[in-house]
């Protein structure tokens, strides 16, 4: 099964301007990739997350963590989250995504979609705290979901199916110029582990 798997050495930009965005395809089999959700599902502390939205106060069915190398204090949505030590699954992982990008990552934001009725809406990861035009590695494990791309100002997309173990990279200016988001579907009725590992800069 693992011979249609295989990863893809040198991805091409999916973006057609104003951004990098590369597809590395499945990077794990998939005993490591099921070995590695159902351990997440298992060791992580996961909460709902929390988001100030036009004012209002909101508490996602989703569910999140944050790991990094120091406790730091990351704030998105109008809510902040500190940091905790990175367990060994983690750890594996960021080392299996930072040797196949040759990038270098110290945090990592996890999210739990427990079925496809739970997305993400049209948003950047374009906080301050991250480094500028830094890399961000997003890992998927769990059902196969699509992720779409919109131009900020063309409004032109872009949309992949991201695979269980599959490793995606947006890189230089593609939070500046491009949205991304993860819609909502009826048809998938699996969680989804998604983690997306970041630097972290500070402020």
């Amino acid at each position: 099964m693992d011979l249609f798997r295989q990863s893809i050495e040198q991805p091409e930009n999916l973006l057609p301007k104003d951004g990098i965005v590369k597809y590395y395809g499945a990077i794990l089999s998939w005993e490591s990739a099921d070995h590695y959700f159902n351990q997440l599902l298992k060791t992580i502390d996961w909460k709902h997350d929390e988001v100030r939205i036009a004012g209002k106060h909101l508490t996602t069915k989703r569910k999140v963590a944050w790991h990094g190398d120091h406790s730091f204090t990351y704030s998105y949505s109008g809510t902040s989250k500190t940091a905790q030590p990175w367990t060994k699954e983690l750890l594996e992982l960021k080392t299996t995504v930072e040797e196949k990008t040759n990038e270098t990552f110290n945090s990592c934001l996890l999210n739990l979609y427990n079925d496809g009725s739970e997305g993400m809406s049209w948003h950047s990861d374009a906080e301050k705290e991250l480094k500028e035009n830094g890399a961000i590695g997003s890992f998927s494990l769990g059902a196969e979901r699509k992720f779409a791309f919109k131009h900020k100002s063309t409004k032109e997309t872009v949309s992949i199916q991201l695979e269980h173990g599959s490793l995606l990279v947006m890189q230089g200016t593609t939070q500046t110029f491009w949205q991304h988001r993860l819609p909502p579907t009826k048809t998938v009725t699996e969680p989804r582990i998604n983690l997306t590992f970041r630097y972290f800069a500070g402020r």
